[in-house]
Order: structure tokens, then C-alpha cells, then sequence
């Protein structure tokens, strides 16, 4: 049986061909806590339960020659030691999913965002997410980092402002803990983006800023 796994910053789903499908937290190996990334595996693995034969991993920021991905490999290996096991990062499920095996642009647009070129069997060119501090243009992070930034300095319109003061903690003090200190900045950052959503096509503000967002995006990535 073949096992798929696609995983993001903010969940990763497991799929059995022909079999059972969920979803567990998310992983991202260039900036997750190994502690975290291990349990999380490990709980996804104890799902699938036994009779994997072929192993297809996708995740953010894991790549060939790293300790994440001899370690990933180690625990797939002593869970199914009889399986062929293929690791790769989640650009390319996103190339194998939307060109096959033709020439194209494949591009992520979730929590955070990657692009490149592909030949139809591996990626020729990419251009450097940056992560959701130097980059992530057109994700859901980005557009929760402008969104938070302009909070704190008043920026926000005052009726889209009070609405989210009363749905989240936007005290400032928590805000600054959560995206500099917290387990998953870059999902809490995109965890406005859909609210934010909500506003898009009846306040002005709200529109500039998802319009801009992906104007970046086209402009220095894609």
C-alpha cells in the first residue's frame, strides 16, 4: 500500500491509496522544533498502521544531506523496513501535482509561499521563499504580518479593528510574544487571514491589502 504524505507549516495530511486519509500538525523542518516534528511523525505514522509498502513524504524545508531528512528517513525505515521510501520537499508535491510529468510553473500559496520552474521531472529554478520574516509574499503569514504590523500602530480601520480585538488577543504585549516567541509565528500570523477575508470586498483597506500581498508576490517571486 502506498502511503502520501503532503505536509505544510500548519497541517500535514497522510493519505492510504485506498485507504484511510487525516491529518495531523503541521511540519516544517528548516524552522519546527525537532521535539515537535518528531511527535508529530510519530503520531502520524501510528495511524497509518501496518502493510505500507512504498513511502511518497512531502514537507516544507526538508532537504537531502540535513539532519531533519536522515532523521525522517530513520523513522520511516525502522517503521516499515521493508517499504521504498521517497523524500522530498513540499515544492515538488506541488510540481508533481499540477504539471505531472510536463514543463511548468508550480506555485504554494498557504501559510507561507514558494514558486519554480520544472522540467517535468525536477525543479530547474526556484526563487528563495525568505520565510515569513524575509519573504512569503502572497501567504496567508504575509498577509497576517502587514495586518498585525498596522495594528499596533493604529492603522487599521476602527470598525475592522474592534472586530478582531473581540475575537483575538490583540494586546500588544501578546502579539510581540506570539510572533517572536510563540511555536508557530508563521501560523499564528496566518491565522487572521481569513478574517481578514471577510472584510475584502466591503472595506477598502482590507482590499489594498490582500491585493498588495499578491502584487508581491507576482512581482518579486513569481
Amino acid at each position: 500500500m502506498k502511503l502520501i504524505v503532503e505536509c505544510g507549516a500548519t497541517k500535514s495530511q497522510w493519505s492510504l491509496l485506498g485507504g484511510d486519509s487525516f491529518r495531523t500538525g503541521g511540519m516544517n523542518f528548516s524552522s519546527g522544533d525537532a521535539a515537535y516534528l518528531d511527535a508529530t511523525l510519530q503520531e502520524g505514522i501510528s495511524l497509518t498502521g501496518p502493510g505500507v509498502t512504498e513511502v511518497y513524504f512531502y514537507a516544507a524545508g526538508l532537504f537531502p544531506d540535513t539532519e531533519p531528512y536522515r532523521r525522517v528517513k530513520a523513522r520511516f525505515g525502522a517503521a516499515y523496513p521493508d517499504a521504498e521510501i521517497f523524500l522530498e520537499n513540499d515544492l515538488m508535491a506541488a510540481a508533481r501535482a499540477v504539471c505531472g510529468h510536463k514543463a511548468g510553473v508550480a506555485v504554494i500559496l498557504g501559510t507561507g509561499s514558494n514558486t519554480c520552474l520544472y522540467d517535468g521531472d525536477r525543479i530547474t529554478r526556484t526563487v528563495p521563499s525568505g520565510g515569513f520574516i524575509l519573504g512569503d509574499e502572497g501567504s496567508a503569514s504575509a498577509l497576517g504580518r502587514q495586518f498585525v504590523s498596522d495594528y499596533i500602530k493604529g492603522l487599521v480601520p476602527e470598525a475592522m479593528a474592534r472586530y478582531f480585538a473581540a475575537r483575538f488577543d490583540m494586546a500588544y504585549p501578546s502579539l510581540v510574544r506570539e510572533v517572536y516567541h510563540g511555536a508557530s509565528p508563521a501560523g499564528f500570523l496566518g491565522s487572521f487571514a481569513p478574517e481578514i477575508l471577510r472584510f475584502y470586498a466591503s472595506v477598502p483597506y482590507a482590499r489594498d491589502l490582500v491585493d498588495g500581498n499578491f502584487r508581491a508576490f507576482i512581482r518579486r517571486c513569481l
